[in-house]
Protein backbone atom coordinates (compact mmCIF):
# COMPACT_ATOMS: atom_id res chain seq x y z
CA UNK A 1 0.00 0.00 0.00
CA UNK A 2 0.96 3.06 -0.78
CA UNK A 3 -0.02 6.75 0.45
CA UNK A 4 1.06 10.32 -0.45
CA UNK A 5 0.48 13.30 1.67
CA UNK A 6 0.24 16.97 0.71
CA UNK A 7 0.30 20.11 2.22
CA UNK A 8 0.86 23.63 1.83
CA UNK A 9 -2.22 24.54 -0.12
CA UNK A 10 -3.70 27.88 1.26
CA UNK A 11 -5.31 31.47 0.41
CA UNK A 12 -3.08 33.83 -1.43
CA UNK A 13 -2.44 37.04 -2.64
CA UNK A 14 -1.61 37.53 -6.81
CA UNK A 15 1.96 38.01 -6.79
CA UNK A 16 2.65 35.98 -3.41
CA UNK A 17 4.00 32.39 -2.89
CA UNK A 18 3.15 29.07 -1.82
CA UNK A 19 5.06 25.78 -1.50
CA UNK A 20 3.65 22.18 -1.73
CA UNK A 21 4.93 19.28 -0.26
CA UNK A 22 4.25 15.80 -0.62
CA UNK A 23 5.34 12.66 1.25
CA UNK A 24 5.23 9.54 -0.17
CA UNK A 25 5.18 5.98 2.11
CA UNK A 26 4.31 2.83 2.14
CA UNK A 27 5.77 0.06 -0.35
CA UNK A 28 7.97 1.96 -2.66
CA UNK A 29 10.02 -0.07 -4.82
CA UNK A 30 11.67 1.31 -7.83
CA UNK A 31 10.17 5.03 -7.83
CA UNK A 32 10.24 6.76 -11.09
CA UNK A 33 8.73 10.04 -11.69
CA UNK A 34 6.75 12.38 -9.36
CA UNK A 35 5.13 15.64 -9.88
CA UNK A 36 1.73 17.70 -9.55
CA UNK A 37 -1.25 18.30 -11.58
CA UNK A 38 -3.99 20.60 -11.14
CA UNK A 39 -7.73 20.13 -11.67
CA UNK A 40 -10.51 23.16 -11.69
CA UNK A 41 -13.98 22.58 -11.96
CA UNK A 42 -15.48 21.18 -15.31
CA UNK A 43 -11.74 21.27 -16.59
CA UNK A 44 -9.44 17.75 -16.90
CA UNK A 45 -6.22 17.53 -14.50
CA UNK A 46 -3.57 18.46 -16.30
CA UNK A 47 0.06 18.53 -15.67
CA UNK A 48 2.39 20.79 -13.73
CA UNK A 49 5.35 19.90 -13.21
CA UNK A 50 6.98 16.33 -12.95
CA UNK A 51 10.71 15.56 -11.80
CA UNK A 52 12.36 11.68 -12.47
CA UNK A 53 14.24 10.16 -9.97
CA UNK A 54 17.59 11.37 -11.58
CA UNK A 55 16.38 14.97 -11.26
CA UNK A 56 15.04 15.57 -14.94
CA UNK A 57 11.90 17.77 -14.86
CA UNK A 58 9.57 18.45 -16.81
CA UNK A 59 6.60 21.98 -16.55
CA UNK A 60 3.74 23.21 -18.13
CA UNK A 61 4.41 26.29 -20.44
CA UNK A 62 2.14 28.49 -18.09
CA UNK A 63 4.25 28.18 -14.93
CA UNK A 64 7.58 28.24 -16.63
CA UNK A 65 10.02 30.37 -14.97
CA UNK A 66 7.41 30.81 -12.30
CA UNK A 67 7.55 27.41 -10.47
CA UNK A 68 10.38 25.13 -9.20
CA UNK A 69 9.63 21.31 -8.14
CA UNK A 70 12.39 19.71 -6.15
CA UNK A 71 12.79 16.06 -4.69
CA UNK A 72 14.39 14.32 -1.36
CA UNK A 73 14.47 11.02 -3.03
CA UNK A 74 15.94 9.57 0.65
CA UNK A 75 12.16 10.48 1.68
CA UNK A 76 10.29 10.10 -1.00
CA UNK A 77 9.13 13.70 -0.59
CA UNK A 78 8.46 15.84 -3.78
CA UNK A 79 8.34 19.84 -3.31
CA UNK A 80 6.61 22.69 -5.61
CA UNK A 81 7.60 25.94 -5.02
CA UNK A 82 5.48 28.47 -7.00
CA UNK A 83 6.09 31.87 -7.12
CA UNK A 84 4.44 34.84 -8.53
CA UNK A 85 1.07 33.55 -7.92
CA UNK A 86 -1.80 34.37 -10.40
CA UNK A 87 -5.37 33.95 -10.08
CA UNK A 88 -5.79 31.22 -12.96
CA UNK A 89 -3.45 29.35 -10.77
CA UNK A 90 -6.39 29.08 -8.36
CA UNK A 91 -7.10 24.87 -8.75
CA UNK A 92 -6.65 21.63 -6.55
CA UNK A 93 -3.51 20.31 -6.83
CA UNK A 94 -2.53 16.99 -7.23
CA UNK A 95 0.64 15.02 -6.02
CA UNK A 96 1.42 11.45 -7.77
CA UNK A 97 3.92 8.94 -7.69
CA UNK A 98 4.54 6.67 -10.43
CA UNK A 99 6.55 3.39 -9.76
CA UNK A 100 6.72 0.13 -11.18
CA UNK A 101 3.74 -1.15 -9.50
CA UNK A 102 1.44 1.77 -10.64
CA UNK A 103 0.58 5.77 -10.66
CA UNK A 104 -0.53 6.99 -7.14
CA UNK A 105 -1.98 10.05 -6.27
CA UNK A 106 -2.63 12.36 -3.29
CA UNK A 107 -5.93 13.41 -2.09
CA UNK A 108 -6.08 16.75 -3.47
CA UNK A 109 -4.77 20.16 -1.68
CA UNK A 110 -6.70 23.78 -2.67
CA UNK A 111 -4.02 26.26 -4.05
CA UNK A 112 -6.65 29.60 -4.04
CA UNK A 113 -5.20 33.33 -5.49
CA UNK A 114 -6.99 36.05 -4.97
CA UNK A 115 -7.17 39.20 -3.61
Amino acid sequence: QVQLVESGGGLVQPGGSLRLSCAASGSIFSPDAMGWYRQTPGKTRQLVASITSGGSTDYADSVKGRFTISRDNAKNTVYLQMNTLKPEDTAVYYCFLSIVAGDYWGQGTQVTVSS
